[in-house]
This record gives C-alpha cells, structure tokens and sequence, in this order.
C-alpha cells in the first residue's frame, strides 16, 4: 500500500472504526487513542496491506487489543494502589438518546458477548469473521450472538420501563 493509498485508507475509515470502538469501550476519547495507535503500528506495515486483505479488520484487531491491554494495565495498577473498587471513567455524550442506551446496554454484557455483537451486528462481519478475529469457534460466536442478544434485549426492555423525568434526563 502506497503512502497515498494509506492516507486514503486512513480517511474512509478512521470514524468508522472509532465509532466501532467506542461502543466495545464505552469511551470516545479511549476508542480514538487506541484507534489512531493502531494506524501507527499499521503505517510501519503498509508496505505488506494489501487493500482486498481486509487492512481494517487488522486495524480493529490491534485497536481492541490495545484497549484491552489499557484496561488490563489500570486495573492492575488501581489493584496494586490498594484500590479495590473500579472507577467508572466519565463517559461522553453521545448524539442520540438511543446511541446512549444502547453503549449503556452494551456495557452490561460480558465482554465476550459485547465484542460479538459489535463486530456482527456493527461492523458487519460475517459469524466466520467474527470467529477469526476474536481467535473464537464459529460456534462459540453464534452463542455469544444468541446470549448476547437475549441479554440485550433484557436490559433495553428494563429501559423501555424506567420512569421518565422532567428534567432532561433519559426519556424513554
């Protein structure tokens, strides 16, 4: 892949897979850091892209296993600090009243499941790709989906119940 072929790489999907990101981390300014280090990593590798080599499902891959590996790093060192409660980190508003209870919905699943829906319901993988990229069965990936999606549908429905407020808060 050509410098000019990357930069035009970069720009088609940069926001796509941030947006990606943001709903496996629940946090904009976390999904674009892991994001942009993964084009870092994938610049000193262009020369071996090849564009009909899906290069952003590489993107993607190095860009979850960073924040993973963050997410490892920080709660390492909050366990080691004495800490032993976790932090929520302050979370960005999203565009839409439904983005918001969505990524808030996702986040009570299991990481596994998460990850699953996100890549075959968002990123339009196939269950074959979605098993590829998280090093998962095919079967493994359909049961993510299928508990993942019960799940989800749950904890939207416990939404759709929640008593709206006056004040601005989450109409539903």
């Amino acid at each position: 892949m050509t410098p000019q072929e990357f930069d035009a790489f970069y720009a088609a999907s940069f926001s796509r897979l941030t947006g990606q990101l943001y709903a496996l981390t629940g946090n904009w300014s976390e999904a674009q850091d892991v994001v942009q280090e993964a084009f870092i990593r994938a610049w000193d590798r262009r020369s071996t892209f090849d564009p009909d080599d899906a290069p952003e499902a590489w993107i993607r891959t190095t860009a979850r296993r960073l924040a993973h590996s963050r997410w490892r790093r920080l709660a390492r060192g909050l366990h080691l600090a004495g800490r032993h409660h976790r932090q929520e980190p302050p979370t960005v508003e999203p565009p839409t009243e439904e983005h918001l209870m969505l990524v808030n919905a996702l986040r009570d699943l299991p990481e596994a499941q998460r990850g699953a829906l996100v890549l075959h319901h968002m990123c339009d993988l196939s269950v074959e790709q979605v098993a590829a990229e998280t090093g998962a069965s095919v079967s493994a990936v359909k049961s993510r989906l299928s508990r993942g999606r019960t799940a989800l549908a749950a904890v939207l429905a416990d939404a759709d119940q929640a008593p709206t407020s006056e004040e601005g808060k989450l109409r539903v």
